[in-house]
């Protein structure tokens, strides 16, 4: 299974309460979901949810602690990880999020929060590749995505895939393999035609 450190946007727009929950465990499909310590799989995934869902988190259970803009919840998902939820002022508006961070690393929480601002301060509304492939994997409906078992090489074994749709056919893809117009096809009509920005 392909893991994940870096700090990254995982779904564009605001998610709804639906979408928040969903979000909160998109990769539950994952092979031998319990049995590994799947930290860095989650550890850095952040996405932007309405105050109304930020209060309900909130009021759910007593946070683990609360320092100026975020609070950390109480119960881990696995390992060190846990939820941490930001009330943020960028660009004149308070905006609200929701971020994995790894508590085992002390300045996670503050990491998590100065990318988010970096990343939210654009000056131009763009995404990168990798965050094209991260929505299309966060909107997609569990019956669609899932995790490359023995019909796929064995370097390839664990990886994301997603059924990509052809001219009549159906194609079981890696999702690292999708071509741009795939990519494309998969995406909400607003975000198509979005320039794409090169990481850093």
């Amino acid at each position: 299974m392909t893991l994940h450190t870096s700090i990254r946007k995982i779904y564009f727009g605001v998610a709804d309460r639906r979408q928040m929950f969903r979000l909160f465990d998109r990769h539950a499909q994952r092979p031998n979901r319990w049995e590994n310590d799947d930290s860095a799989l989650f550890a850095g995934e952040w996405f932007e949810i309405a105050r109304a869902e930020h209060d309900y988190m909130l009021d759910i259970l007593p946070p683990l602690w609360m320092r100026g803009e975020m609070f950390a919840m109480r119960e881990f998902l696995t390992g060190s990880v846990t939820s941490v939820f930001y009330t943020l002022r960028i660009d004149g508006k308070t905006r609200y999020f929701h971020a994995y961070c790894d508590l085992a690393q002390a300045r996670s929480p503050v990491e998590m929060r100065d990318g988010i601002v970096e990343r939210e301060c654009w000056p131009v509304k763009a995404m990168t590749h990798d965050e094209r492939l991260e929505h299309v994997w966060s909107e997609t409906h569990d019956e669609y995505r899932g995790y490359a078992g023995d019909r796929f090489l064995p370097q390839h074994r664990g990886k994301r895939t997603i059924l990509a749709y052809g001219l009549g056919t159906t194609e079981l893809k890696l999702l690292d393999d999708l071509t741009d117009e795939e990519i494309a096809a998969k995406l909400p009509v607003h975000l198509r035609h979005l320039p794409t920005r090169v990481a850093a």
